[in-house]
């Protein structure tokens, strides 16, 4: 048995926290894809709606940090989410810039990588979380 089998797994208020957040981020992040392609089709008035959503997904992602914050500590579970989570913001924080600049160039492509790995993260949350929750309530 390994240091890492004999850690009791997170709790699940935290557990569902994190995917709860992570999941609610990603949507956000989609709904901005979606706007920003239907905006640039022609509809004006989406802009502004994709702006009020990227600050809202924007705040989600605080929460998600939150989340992975208290899966770390207090919860013993994995730190490097807290890590990503943390690199997310920053990525974000750098998108949101890019756009109110209108730096296209490279909002468009940061935003589709603000998407794989929004996406990736999420399936960690609800695949391998569920993998070590499982283990522990098993033993």
């Amino acid at each position: 048995m390994t240091s890492s089998d004999s850690t009791p797994a997170p709790r699940a208020w935290i557990v569902w926290s994190l995917r709860v957040t992570a999941t609610a981020h990603l949507a956000g992040v989609l709904a901005q894809a979606a706007l920003a392609g239907l905006f640039v089709t022609g509809d004006v008035d989406l802009l502004t709606w994709h702006r009020d959503n990227g600050g809202f997904t924007h705040a989600v992602l605080y929460l998600q940090l939150l989340a992975a914050v208290l899966l770390w500590r207090p919860g013993r579970g994995a730190g490097w989410p807290a890590v990503a989570s943390a690199g997310l913001v920053v990525v974000e924080t750098v998108q949101v810039a890019l756009g109110q600049w209108r730096v296209l160039g490279g909002h468009f492509p940061l935003g589709m990588a603000i998407f794989g790995l929004s996406a990736v993260f999420t399936a960690w949350t609800w695949l391998a979380l569920r993998r070590r929750t499982s283990a522990a309530g098993a033993a």
